[in-house]
């Protein structure tokens, strides 16, 4: 008998929360974003002091807005990120001498390469672009956000004119 009781409570413990539930005006709908509908804006990182690979992936999850609660993985819809101070970027343990960077020219036997003190002292601000663009998309939407950050050697940037929001990372 207690287990025909347990079921009709349960049945009209049911019944109640449909009711509650279309009584209630809360709708949960999915938010997809198109150029059109994208909220983007600026904002400044500086690097002095960081370590290259952990500034590297919060500027390019900031890059796919990947912060945002609005994030569409298709879509551009992160932020313009200007990078300052790329020059003072870290590297942990004996990266320094031990990294090396590859690429190719192209031509047969033109690989080339270049240690990580080597990329500082000729251009610090290719170490940063190396590592974020590395943790982009490989497509087309990568090439695009690939676009939306510029990086300084010094704390000086020629984007005052956007207002962008100093970030502390």
């Amino acid at each position: 008998m207690t287990s025909g009781n347990n079921l009709s409570s349960i049945s009209d413990l049911r019944i109640n929360f449909e009711a509650l539930v279309k009584s209630s005006h809360i709708t949960m709908k999915t938010i997809s974003l198109n150029a059109s509908t994208v909220d983007k804006k600026w904002v400044v990182v500086d690097a002095a002091d960081q370590v290259l690979g952990r500034i590297a992936t919060k500027v390019a999850a900031i890059l796919r807005g990947k912060t945002k609660a609005t994030f569409t993985p298709h879509v551009d819809c992160g932020d313009n990120v200007i990078i300052i101070n790329a020059a003072k970027v870290k590297l942990t343990g004996a990266k320094w001498d031990q990294k090396i960077y590859y690429h190719h020219t192209g031509f047969v036997g033109g690989i080339k390469s270049a240690t990580a003190k080597e990329m500082r002292e000729k251009k610090p601000a290719g170490l940063l672009k190396k590592a974020i663009q590395g943790m982009l998309p490989k497509n087309r939407l990568g090439r695009t956000l690939s676009g939306n950050f510029r990086i300084y050697d010094d704390n000086k940037h020629p984007h005052t004119a956007q207002n962008p929001e100093i970030i502390s990372i």
